[in-house]
Parts: C-alpha cells; structure tokens; sequence
C-alpha cells in the first residue's frame, strides 16, 4: 500500500512563531519530526523572501516557501526532479510570481491617504527605527521586513477600514489582514500559490496529504486548499475569525501548531 507523502504548509507570525516574541521553541518537538522525517515544510507567510530565508537556516532544511501573502512562490534550483514554467530565478531559486510589483501598491496607498485625509501609513512610511518600535523587532529584522516586492503592510491610525478597503478594491488591488498588520496587495492570495505548488509536489510524489497552519485571516484561503487547516488560537487566546471549513485547536500559536503538527507524525 502507497502512502501519501504528507507535505506542511504553515503562516509565521502568530502561528509557528509566539506573535510577541517570535519564539519557535514550543514548535520544536515538531520540527524535529519534520526533519527528521524529510517532510516538505513551506512557510506561506505574509513575510518577504530574505526573513523567510534566515529561518530555515535556523532549523537547518531547505524547501519551498511562499512570501507575502501569496505574492510569490520561491523554489531552490534542483528541488523537483522535474522542469517547471516560472517567471526568473533569483538567489538560487525559481520564482513564480503572482503579486502586484510594490511601487504601484505603495502609489495607491498614499493616494488613498491623500483622497481621504486619513491618518494611515505603510512600511514604506516608517523609519528603521518607527518599524523596530512597532513591531518589536531588532534594527537589522526591520530593514529586512521593509525589503517588500509585492505588498503593502500598513496601520491605520486613524480611518474607516470599511471605506479603506472599497478604495482599495477600486483601485483594482487586494485587501487582507494579518495578525499585526492591514495589507494592500494584488489579485493574489495564499491559497492560490498554495494550490500551484500543490500540483507540483503531487508530480514528484505521486499521493500527497496536505496540512495547513494559521491564525489571521490571510490564512483562510491556504487553510481551505488543504486536506486538513487547522486555525490555531491568537495571542489574545481567541479566535479571529469563524469558518466551518478550518479545523480549530484549543492553544495559542507555536503550541497549537505542535499539536496539530503531531497529530499526523
């Protein structure tokens, strides 16, 4: 009897990582069996690329991953046995690309607050030091996280979100939001490149179950296009939304994310 290569998708913030500290250590014990027993893991983070990159060297494994919000799906050269359409290679992966190009998001958003004299500003808006104070992280994570290529991250200081958000959808672009921040994107969304890189790993593995993590609402889409999405518990110790689709666990964060890890290893 064949049985299915399980393959992980899994959001960061909030979920593999504590949201204050961005600790991972009560995820380990299901690192551990993910390494050791050679389970594709894909972060599918509203993260760029170059934070993306510092974790895996860190529990030491390499695999695909897809960075901001859907935006784009990064693939090491040589992963798949196999030749597959993208759009360029860049740092020794192959890209596909789905997101909006930053320049024109960050043109929409500033005139939005132009349009409608609202209090809002994105990363873009923010210092070195302004995005270090915000978001809890050290100078040197910030200037990575400001490294956007295809969303917009931002907080509102003051302004209706309802009126944000049909602006936003005039423009032609894309809402969502995490665990910490609003964003404005392009047509693209976590689930859609989690499906693409679905078909992928299904060519190279034949039979596969798939696991989906994640606590905001940018993690719906992902955890709908898997076989089993889990939605753990945000650092409030609550839910952030409602969804028949999603299967839920009772603990916050990295400690969920071990649970429901564990369930299938």
């Amino acid at each position: 009897m064949t049985i299915d290569k399980i393959i992980i998708f899994s959001d960061m913030d909030g979920t593999f990582l504590d949201h204050s500290t961005y600790s991972y250590s009560k995820a380990m014990p299901a690192i551990r069996k993910i390494v050791k027993n050679k389970i594709p893991f894909v972060f599918c983070s509203s993260r760029v690329s170059h934070e993306m990159d510092i974790y895996y060297k860190k529990i030491k494994i390499r695999h695909p991953f897809i960075s901001e919000n859907g935006a784009a799906i990064f693939i090491p050269k040589g992963y798949f046995k196999f030749n597959f359409k993208h759009d360029y290679i860049k740092k020794g992966n192959k890209i596909i690309q789905f997101g909006t190009k930053y320049e024109k998001l960050r043109k929409v958003l500033v005139k939005i607050r132009k349009e409608t004299g609202y209090n809002m500003k994105g990363f873009g808006d923010l210092t070195l030091k302004e995005l270090s104070e915000n978001a809890g992280i050290s100078l040197k994570k910030a200037r990575l996280a400001k490294k956007r290529e295809f969303t917009e991250p931002f907080i509102i200081l003051d302004g209706d979100i309802n009126k944000i958000k049909k602006l936003i959808k005039k423009h032609g672009l894309n809402y969502t939001k995490g665990g910490r921040y609003h964003y404005i994107m392009g047509k693209n969304d976590k689930g859609k490149a989690v499906n693409t890189l679905k078909k992928l790993f299904k060519k190279e593995f034949g039979k596969i179950t798939t696991i989906g993590l994640g606590d905001g609402q940018n993690d719906l889409p992902m955890l709908k296009n898997v076989d089993y999405g889990y939605q753990v518990k945000t650092y409030k110790g609550e839910y952030s939304y409602r969804n028949k689709a999603v299967i839920r666990i009772n603990k916050i964060g990295p400690k969920g994310f071990n649970e429901a890890v564990l369930r299938h290893l």
